[in-house]
C-alpha cells in the first residue's frame, strides 16, 4: 500500500514540474538579447575578469555558519518531543551540544573565527 502511495506522490510531483515548465515556455516572454548573457554586478558592468580568487576565510566562515545554523534547526524537533522521551532525550541532546561546543572551541582555537 505504501508503495502505491509513493508512486502516486512521485508521479504527481513529476507531472506538476513538467506542467509548470511547459506552461512557462508557452506563455513566458521571449526576448533574446546578447546583453542578457553578459556578466552584470549590482547594476554596474564589470571590468576585467569575473573569476577572481577568493580568500579561503570566506568559505570557512560560511561552512561554520551553516554547521551551527543546521544545529539550531535540529534543536527544534528535539524541543517538541523532549517530554515524551524523558531523560534519554536530555542525555542525547547533551552529547549533541557537547560535540558542537567542542567543534566551536576547536575552530576558535585554530583561529577560524578571526577575520584577517
Amino acid at each position: 500500500m505504501n508503495f502505491i502511495l509513493f508512486i502516486t506522490v512521485l508521479l504527481t510531483a513529476v507531472t506538476l514540474v513538467v506542467a509548470a515548465y511547459i506552461i512557462a515556455k508557452l506563455i513566458g516572454p521571449r526576448s533574446y538579447n546578447p546583453v542578457k548573457g553578459e556578466v552584470f554586478e549590482c547594476g554596474v558592468p564589470t571590468r576585467g575578469s569575473s573569476w577572481l580568487p577568493m580568500h579561503v576565510g570566506y568559505y570557512l566562515f560560511a561552512i561554520l555558519f551553516l554547521v551551527f545554523d543546521i544545529e539550531i534547526v535540529l534543536l527544534y524537533p528535539w524541543a517538541v518531543v523532549v517530554k515524551q522521551f524523558g531523560p534519554m532525550a536530555l542525555i542525547s541532546i547533551g552529547i549533541f551540544l557537547f560535540v558542537l561546543a567542542f567543534g566551536l572551541a576547536y575552530a576558535w582555537r585554530k583561529g577560524a573565527l578571526e577575520w584577517k
